[in-house]
């Protein structure tokens, strides 16, 4: 049925646990194995309105066809409606600006696949369809979803490339923080140096795995947080000697936010099949910091 009516596995059982399938005239199980010659009928119904109320909020969608679409963020956008943030949401703006959404599992939202933190900017992935949702989520978790991401951190690695793997989960001190911890997800970041600063460097960060604030964990594990995190990178730079503590000083208040842009995307087309490619360049507040950083200059 998922493959038939291009729905996406866990929609095809919710279809039948709510009734809408009948093999031979009578409800059937989902485990059930069925023989030549069955009639198998499906009744789906339309998909249901939500609770989420569109919002006519300023959104940059950089490509969209029938099954999905990707959007360069701007930092400060919270990704999906939650306690706290009901309404402002790149799910509040999509449901405005894009008219044609088939919805996902059954009902009128577009299918966020993977998120950006609040004040991180730049590409992410959105299906409109059962379809690609699906599709997309087997290709993340298959890892054949690509994303690059631009990020500044404290000091200088020591190795370039560096890959860092350690396991991630709530912070047992903090439960609203994440940590490297024993019996965490495993999590996997890959960075490389792009441009090396007088007391900070710009990398190109990959990830091979997903986890929440998995970029931003891994490098203050290490050793060298995101410029700018409040969370994870708090008080660094007072702990910094010598004639270079200016320098960071000025940089960090420079730094509007944590330095993390989703800088390229890749993936094949769950649908067609077509390789998809996308770039986003530093934005504003960004550009600025690296060009003075990228300077050499030490003062205003």
């Amino acid at each position: 049925m998922a493959d038939r009516l291009e729905l996406s596995r866990t929609r095809v059982q919710a279809l039948i646990s709510e009734g809408h399938v009948r093999v031979d005239g009578r409800a059937p199980r989902k485990s059930e194995r069925v023989e030549a010659g069955s009639m198998i009928e499906v009744d789906v119904p339309p998909a249901e309105e939500v609770e989420i109320l569109p919002e006519d909020l300023p959104l940059s969608i950089v490509y969209q066809d029938a099954d999905l679409l990707v959007v360069d963020k701007a930092a400060g956008m919270v990704v999906h409606p939650a306690p706290g943030h009901r309404s402002g949401t790149l799910v509040n703006a999509l449901l405005h600006h894009v008219p044609d959404l088939p919805g996902v599992g059954g009902r009128l939202r577009p299918g966020i696949v993977h998120r950006l933190d609040r004040d991180t900017s730049g590409l992410i992935l959105v299906a409109k369809s059962d379809r690609a949702h699906q599709g997309l989520a087997d290709a993340i978790k298959a890892r054949r979803v690509k994303r690059l991401y631009r990020a500044a951190c404290w000091g200088h690695l020591q190795e370039s490339p560096l890959t860092v793997d350690a396991p991630i989960g709530r912070d047992p001190r903090d439960r609203k923080r994440m940590a490297v911890v024993d019996g965490g997800r495993r999590a996997v970041t890959r960075a490389r140096v792009r441009e090396r600063w007088l007391r900070a460097e710009l990398l190109d960060v990959a990830l091979q795995t997903g986890r929440t604030h998995q970029i931003r964990v891994h490098l203050a594990h290490v050793g060298h947080p995101v410029v700018g995190d409040r969370v994870y990178g708090a008080g660094w730079v007072r702990g910094m000697g010598g004639g270079d503590r200016a320098w960071a000083g000025e940089l960090d208040r420079r730094t509007p936010r944590q330095f993390l842009h989703a800088a390229e995307l890749m993936f094949d087309h769950p649908v067609t099949g077509d390789r998809m490619r996308f770039a986003s360049p530093l934005p504003e507040d960004l550009a600025g910091v690296a060009a003075w950083a990228g300077s050499g200059s030490s003062g205003a």
